[in-house]
């Protein structure tokens, strides 16, 4: 049916559903945790680098003053060296389904990815080939090349539909029992889709071959359960959804029976049985310390303790309740303000099987970026012409959501002008 209603009238009643959505929302006092960014009328790029909390500043200022400034190197003993293990653990808890001494941050995501598909691709020597999609995050893509160029593996390459994401059948079309690792994200950092984590892995099981999930698009804010659904690795930033602040360490989960068993290839003091040792030899751990290598950045692991405590607060189903209304409301303002402009709509419209974001598409959305930055109007844009409307359920409104679209609806509008 086509609606008559004009532009304006449109608008306001999206405000008033925005309004009514924002009164009903149960998680709607945790928006006030967040730190207030001047000059910015909507911020809808937290999946990409979450806002900070506001207390942050006093809790660095604190780190600073007390645990570094006074205890100094005292501060290794009494809390630091077991802070990677301890974090880990909070995040498996919270978010992962992962119980205890599975889960450790450490370094970066690029160079945990790589150390896990390393372990995983060479645990079988009679396996020769790498699985992941071709449009998988240009770091997993690089690093699966780069892997296989070190061992003289093959890899596979999946080609899935761009806006459903990697299904079962196109993972079971790859994989043989030549499959060493398949790699494959949680959430498509471009279309959103949200793959089958449990009924992948069990295919892939099925074959024999190790399952690896780059979690960086669901951590923090899509419930999982690693231990229960088999994933025997997973990787995922603390930047996003986890609000760690830019650059903030990775976690890596490594299922307990393949502690001890698999070998990451970075050997550095911290991953080394008796770190103290100082031995001419290097010796693993036999548990997920076995994933460090060099001195942990302890200072980088302080901001996500806070949104940790939020999530905890929350709980992360109903974060993910938030989510699946937040980016329906997304798609519905999309539907009312945007499709009528020629925007594409790139992502699934099964809230169920996406992320927590929302991708469009228009020709013209490269400059209508820069439009919207220019105006505090924050998205992000993914070549070659999408734009990502990032929700970050505890710390984004209704009606800032709704602010985001109109202000796309109106730079495209001033722009084609």
């Amino acid at each position: 049916m086509t609606d008559t209603r004009d532009a304006a009238t449109i608008e306001r009643s999206l405000l008033d559903l925005a309004g009514a959505l924002d009164a009903a929302d149960p998680l709607h006092a945790h928006l006030e945790a967040f730190a207030e960014a001047p000059g910015v009328g909507a911020y809808l790029d937290g999946n990409s680098l979450g806002r900070p909390l506001k207390d942050t500043p006093e809790k660095l200022a604190t780190f600073v003053r007390d645990d570094w400034g006074t205890r100094l190197i005292r501060s290794w003993d009494e809390q630091w060296m077991a802070l990677p293990m301890e974090l880990g653990d909070r995040i498996g808890s919270l978010t992962l389904g992962a119980a205890a001494g599975q889960t450790v941050v450490a370094d970066s995501t690029s160079v945990l990815i790589y150390k896990l598909m390393r372990a995983g691709a060479t645990a079988d020597p009679s396996r020769t080939e790498l699985v992941i999609e071709a449009g998988n995050f240009p770091t997993d893509r690089f690093m699966a090349e780069g892997v296989a160029a070190e061992t003289g593996m093959t890899v596979r390459w999946i080609e899935p539909d761009p806006v459903l994401g990697v299904q079962i059948a196109d993972v079971v079309a790859a994989i043989s029992e030549r499959t060493a690792l398949v790699s494959l994200s949680h959430v498509d950092y471009r279309s959103g889709a949200l793959a089958d984590m449990p009924g992948i892995t069990t295919a892939v099981h099925e074959v024999g071959a190790l399952m690896m999930w780059d979690l960086c698009h669901s951590a923090g804010v899509i419930p999982m359960q690693l231990d229960a659904w088999g994933v025997d690795m997973a990787v995922g930033c603390t930047y996003k959804y986890l609000n760690g602040g830019p650059g903030s360490p990775a976690f890596a989960y490594l299922r307990r029976e393949h502690q001890g068993v698999l070998r990451q290839p970075i050997q550095g003091w911290w991953s080394a049985a008796d770190i103290f040792a100082m031995g001419p030899e290097y010796v693993p751990a036999g548990d997920i310390r076995q994933l460090l290598s060099g001195t942990p950045p302890i200072t980088s692991m302080l901001a996500m303790q806070g949104m940790l405590d939020l999530i905890e607060q929350a709980s992360i189903e109903a974060i993910r309740e938030k989510s699946l209304s937040l980016t329906d409301f997304a798609v519905r303002a999309y539907d009312e303000a945007l499709a009528p402009l020629g925007v594409r709509l790139l992502s699934t419209r099964d809230a169920g099987l996406r992320g927590s974001h929302v991708t469009i598409g228009h020709p013209d959305f490269r400059a209508v970026t820069q439009r919207l930055w220019a105006d505090g109007i924050i998205p992000d844009f993914r070549f070659p012409d999408g734009i990502r409307l990032g929700l970050s359920p505890l710390s984004t409104s209704y009606v800032e959501t709704l602010t985001g679209v109109l202000a796309v609806r109106d730079a495209l509008e001033s722009h084609d002008r």
